[in-house]
């Protein structure tokens, strides 16, 4: 059974869909499925580990939207449990490497 963290997180990827649907127009249905289909940790340990990132921080990025990336939700204090010292490196790594300063 997952934890209450577990939860939250999982929440917080339905509302990454929901907000970059509703405010940016950008159906992302593969990651809406690995969400429903995985969990919202799993997926988002999967996308992390995926050579370059997925796609979808490339399209988040061109919109200006990067505070709604996996990459970010991840890198919060609150969630730095869920994910090990090296997966957080990586979306460390990687919003940096495309300016993001949210962290």
């Amino acid at each position: 059974m997952p934890s209450q963290l577990e939860l939250k997180f999982h929440e917080e990827m339905k509302n990454i869909y929901f907000s970059g649907k509703k405010e940016l127009g950008y159906n992302a249905t593969r990651f809406w499925q690995l969400v429903c289909d995985m969990g919202g940790v799993k997926a988002a340990k999967m996308l992390i580990a995926k050579e370059g990132g997925a796609d979808g921080f490339v399209t988040l990025w061109q919109s200006g939207r990067l505070d709604l990336s996996v990459e970010a939700h991840v890198f919060h204090t609150v969630y730095r449990e869920l994910f090990t010292d090296e997966e957080r490196q990586l979306c460390k790594e990687r919003l940096e490497s495309y300016g993001y300063i949210g962290i």
